[in-house]
């Protein structure tokens, strides 16, 4: 009989997991059913359609906190997703999950976010409120979007097909809340209440999935410091005196500190735990963040030019997207709307409105790719 590696790792899984644990061989499976393969389990194959995807490479060209900045040092969106794919990995292997899913939920989570980081995507926001759409954008929906519909992973193809599991572990990585110290995993939700669900920050369906939620504030509190610190805006000295005492005074320490603290209160339970001095802590921490790094005068004023080419890059495709003569007379002297021209006919929802289009145009964007069509479209 021949051997099949991937049924093998399904049993290993199956035997030797935690019973909290998603095996792979349980998953839901995907929107579109697909021939197995002989290889790799469900989840494995979706950490390579997330990382060979084009939309996952421009990560590395977009924010995490800092637009432009002039030290190459600074962190991106793509070595924050590396961040929490490792954080998330080193507590799953500790608490004895499937950690080829949380690989595949950290990797993909960031997929849809806009240039610029927050700032970006609070513009875009504000555009879709000025012109009434009949949709909200936030990245992690955003994120589904990219998964769902507008990566392409095969000619004439588009959509990644991932695994349920993955997809809404994606869609609900965001919890807004920083006193969220205790993730109980909703087991019961169905694909109907993905989107829902997401929009209220319910928790995700699996325990893999509450653990990339825990790690994705436990990898951007301790670096942006670590940021903030090369930008000159604050450093771990200057932390108060109680958080150091609590938490550490290094990034790598404060890291630490969080993940032992999550395994030793999690181990043998359905659900990912934080004690209440180290959340706390973590809490203030992220409070500290807001006053010196992203409240602070350089990022106002980062935020501001911001607002101002993502504002300016929307109005003008849509008025253009809305015209489409005028867009093919001005396609012929702009590169920029040329690509723009492209994107419209290439857009796998012929039918949607144009300020869905522009939505997706825009959000799909790298920050120097964003900054140069603005620049190439408005200058004089």
């Amino acid at each position: 009989m021949q051997v099949i590696p991937r049924k093998l790792k399904q049993q290993r899984e199956l035997e030797h997991l935690s019973k909290y644990a998603t095996a792979s061989l349980k998953t839901r499976g995907r929107q579109r059913q697909e021939t197995d393969c002989r290889i790799r389990s469900p989840f494995e194959r979706d950490v390579g359609r997330i990382i060979y995807s084009v939309d996952f490479r421009r990560l590395r060209q977009k924010t995490q906190v800092f637009f432009n900045p002039r030290n190459d040092h600074i962190c991106t969106r793509m070595e924050h997703v590396l961040y929490v794919n490792y954080i998330a990995s080193t507590i799953g292997k500790a608490l004895n999950l499937n950690v080829d899913l949380i690989e595949a939920i950290a990797l993909g989570h960031d997929i849809g976010h806009t240039p610029f980081g927050h700032t970006g995507e609070k513009e875009l926001q504000v555009c879709l409120e000025k012109y009434n759409a009949d949709f909200s954008f936030q990245h992690e929906l955003h994120s589904l979007r990219v998964v769902d519909v507008l990566a392409q992973r095969k000619p004439n193809q588009n959509g990644l097909n991932l695994t349920f599991e993955v997809r809404d572990g994606i869609v609900s990585h965001c919890g807004e809340k920083y006193n969220e110290y205790e993730l109980r995993p909703n087991r019961e939700k169905t694909e109907l209440e993905l989107i829902t669900d997401a929009q209220n920050h319910k928790p995700p369906a699996t325990l893999e999935g509450c653990v990339v939620r825990m790690a994705d504030k436990i990898a951007y509190v301790g670096r942006d410091i670590e940021d903030g610190a090369r930008a000159g805006l604050m450093s771990f000295d200057a932390l108060p005196v109680e958080i150091k005492t609590e938490l550490g005074t290094t990034n790598g320490e404060i890291i630490n500190t969080l993940v032992e603290d999550i395994i030793e209160h999690s181990y043998g339970y359905d659900a990912v735990i934080m004690s209440q001095g180290k959340g706390q802590a973590m809490e203030e921490l992220l409070n500290n963040n807001m006053r010196h790094i992203y409240r602070s005068d350089r990022i106002q004023r980062y935020d501001f030019t911001v607002r101002n080419i993502v504002r300016g890059l929307f109005e003008v495709f849509l008025e253009y997207a809305m015209k489409p003569n005028r867009l093919a007379k001005e396609s012929e002297y702009n590169m920029m709307f040329r690509n723009f021209k492209e994107y419209l006919v290439k857009h796998p929802e012929p039918k949607a409105n144009a300020i869905r289009k522009v939505t997706d145009y825009i959000a799909g964007m790298t920050d120097h790719f964003a900054q140069t069509c603005f620049n190439q479209i408005f200058q004089i």
